[in-house]
C-alpha cells in the first residue's frame, strides 16, 4: 500500500514536470482554423500557452505545421501587442536562442528545421522590439552575438528542399541580423561584427546560393551601413577582403573558389540594388560607389 502511494506521489511529480510539448497537443485543424479566423486567439485558450506549443512545431518536417501554421500565427501574435504576455515574448526569445545551438554542425538531416525557423521567429522578435521595446540590455547583446556566431556556423544550406519545402537558415539568420541591426542598442563592434559574419559565411559555403540568400544577407549589409555612427572605413576594409579573397580565382581555380566568388558577385549586385533603394544621401552614394567600382574588376 505504501509503495503504491508513493508511486502514486511520484508520478504525480513527473506529470507536473514534464513540459506541455510533451502533453496531447492540438490537431492540425485546430490551427487551420485559427489561420482562417486571422489569428484569433480562440475562446477559453490561453495564447500564452498555444504560443509555447506552435513554438514545439517549428521542428517539424511537416512544411504545413512548421511554416504556414506555427511561423505564421507566431509571427502574427508577436506583433499583435496585446496577444502574448512580456514573460511569454522573453520565455521564447531564450528558448529560440538556445535552439540555434541545437544540433549545430549537421548536415541534411532535419534538426536545422528548429534552428532555423527559431532564427526566423527570433526576427519577428527583434522587429517587435524595435516598436515596444520589452529586450534588456544583456538580452539583447547575447543575442546579437549568438546571431552572429549560428550564421558563421550553421553547415546546412539547403534553400528549399522538394520534401521539407522551406529550410533556408541563410536568408532566415541574415533577416534576424538585419532586424537587430536597425535597433539603437547595437555597438560599432557588433556592426563590424555583423560584416565579418556575413564574408565568412560566403567565404566558407561550400556551393553557389541560389534560394535569394545573397539579397537577404544584402538588407543585413545595409541595415549596418546605414546607421549614422557606423564608420565607413569599416566598410571599405570589408570590401577590400572580399577582392583579396577572389584574387586567385581564375589562377587557382577550384569549385570551393569559383563558390566563393559566385556568391561574394552576387551579394555585391544585389547590395547594389538595395543601396539605390534607399533614401539619397552623400553616404549612401558613397557605399554605391565603392561597390560599383569593385564589381568593374570582375
Amino acid at each position: 500500500m505504501l509503495r503504491s502511494l508513493a508511486w502514486a506521489g511520484t508520478a504525480a511529480i513527473l506529470l507536473w514536470i514534464i513540459p506541455a510539448s510533451a502533453q496531447p497537443q492540438h490537431d492540425k485543424e485546430f490551427w487551420r482554423s485559427i489561420v482562417r479566423q486571422h489569428a484569433a486567439v480562440p475562446h477559453h485558450e490561453s495564447p500564452d500557452a498555444l504560443a509555447h506549443e506552435l513554438s514545439a512545431m517549428l521542428a517539424s518536417p511537416d512544411p504545413e505545421l512548421r511554416d504556414d501554421l506555427a511561423y505564421s500565427i507566431l509571427a502574427t501574435w508577436i506583433h499583435r501587442g496585446n496577444v502574448l504576455s512580456s514573460p511569454t515574448l522573453i520565455a521564447l526569445t531564450d528558448e529560440w536562442r538556445a535552439n540555434l545551438k541545437s544540433g549545430i554542425g549537421e548536415t541534411g538531416t532535419n534538426s536545422v528545421l528548429n534552428r532555423s525557423f527559431s532564427a526566423l521567429c527570433l526576427s519577428e522578435i527583434a522587429k517587435r522590439d524595435l516598436k515596444q521595446p520589452f529586450l534588456d540590455a544583456e538580452r539583447y547583446h547575447n543575442l546579437v552575438s549568438e546571431a552572429i556566431t549560428y550564421l558563421q556556423s550553421e553547415r546546412d544550406l539547403r534553400g528549399y528542399d522538394p520534401k521539407l519545402h522551406w529550410i533556408h537558415a541563410t536568408a532566415h539568420t541574415a533577416d534576424l541580423l538585419a532586424a537587430l541591426a536597425d535597433s539603437s542598442q547595437l555597438t560599432k563592434e557588433e556592426a563590424s561584427g555583423i560584416l565579418q559574419a556575413i564574408q565568412v559565411r560566403l567565404s566558407t559555403a561550400t556551393e553557389v546560393f541560389t534560394q535569394g540568400e545573397q539579397d537577404r544577407l544584402a538588407v543585413a549589409l545595409v541595415s549596418v551601413i546605414r546607421r549614422q555612427d557606423f564608420d565607413p572605413s569599416t566598410f571599405d576594409s570589408w570590401l577590400a577582403k572580399i577582392q583579396e579573397e577572389d584574387r586567385n580565382v581564375w589562377t587557382s581555380t577550384t569549385p570551393e573558389s569559383l563558390a566563393r566568388y559566385q556568391n561574394h558577385t552576387y551579394l555585391l549586385q544585389a547590395l547594389t540594388v538595395r543601396i539605390l533603394l534607399e533614401p539619397e544621401s552623400a553616404r549612401m552614394t558613397g557605399y554605391r560607389q565603392s561597390v560599383l567600382k569593385l564589381l568593374a574588376t570582375r
